[in-house]
Parts: structure tokens; C-alpha cells; sequence
């Protein structure tokens, strides 16, 4: 039995991204129970300093809610700016995934994808939700330009 419990929790915080959360709006009212909310929270792009990404989700209150049982909807939203100077800590793929979190107990998340457009000298971030089964196809996109002078270094 601890052989699973420390097997979930492990998995659990693997997949976590790591966020700090700016702020929420209650959606709905529940007289005894965590109300359902909109939640905002910022993450820094792992391998270009001077980007951060504004993720809004919706996140599910009630009682199962509360004991981190329900599965958000697939609401999400993405809005990426430059907030300093960029600066790339290295070589970056074409596509690479900066973040994920959990929107249920175990099969479904939430996702930020860094995407390149090369022509543009720009950094492209989807954000998408996926389930094991059955993902969902409502996403958000944002995109950061990067100064003509400056390439940005592909892998």
C-alpha cells in the first residue's frame, strides 16, 4: 500500500508545472463547498529568460474539487510577453512543451507548447488540454517576438 501511495504522489508532482498563481474569480457559488473558479497563474519560459506566460484555467470547486478529485474543463487560455530582456540559456527545438499541469486525478492536463516560426524570428505558445482517451480541441495561442538582431539559437 505505501509502494502506491508514494508511486501516486510521485507521479503526481512530475507532472505538475511549476507556476505561481496570480490571482482567482469564483464562477459560481456553492453554499458549502469551494465555489468553482477562474484561475490565473504566470510561469516563466524554462529556457528563454525574459518571457512569461499568463495561463487563465478553469479549476472545479464542490467537495470533490476540494479533495483534488473533479476534472476541470478544458477552458484555458495563454498570453505570453516579454518582460525583460531575452536571453536564451541555449539551444531550443522548433517545438518543445514548457508546461503541464493536472486537471484531474490522474488522465488529464493541461498544456503550454513553445512553438518557433523561424521566417518570423518569433516564439509561438499553445495552449491545449489532453486526456488520455479523449483530448479536447479548444486552445489559445500567443506569440513574442524576438529582435531581428537577435537569432534565435535551434537546436
Amino acid at each position: 500500500m505505501k509502494k502506491v501511495f508514494f508511486a501516486l504522489a510521485f507521479l503526481s508532482a512530475s507532472l505538475g508545472g511549476v507556476a505561481e498563481t496570480v490571482g482567482d474569480v469564483s464562477t459560481t457559488f456553492k453554499l458549502l463547498s469551494p465555489n468553482d473558479k477562474v484561475v490565473v497563474e504566470v510561469f516563466d519560459d524554462p529556457d528563454v529568460a525574459g518571457v512569461a506566460c499568463y495561463l487563465s484555467h478553469a479549476k472545479t470547486g464542490g467537495y470533490k474539487g476540494a479533495l483534488g478529485l473533479a476534472e476541470d474543463t478544458s477552458d484555458a487560455s495563454v498570453a505570453c510577453r516579454q518582460i525583460g530582456p531575452i536571453a536564451f540559456k541555449g539551444k531550443i527545438a522548433m517545438q518543445d512543451e514548457v508546461f503541464n499541469a493536472r486537471t484531474s486525478f490522474l488522465f488529464k492536463h493541461v498544456r503550454v507548447v513553445r512553438m518557433v516560426d523561424r521566417k518570423r524570428n518569433t516564439l509561438v505558445y499553445l495552449v491545449y488540454s489532453d486526456k488520455l482517451i479523449d483530448g479536447s480541441p479548444k486552445n489559445s495561442v500567443t506569440a513574442v517576438p524576438v529582435p531581428a538582431a537577435q537569432p534565435i539559437p535551434l537546436k
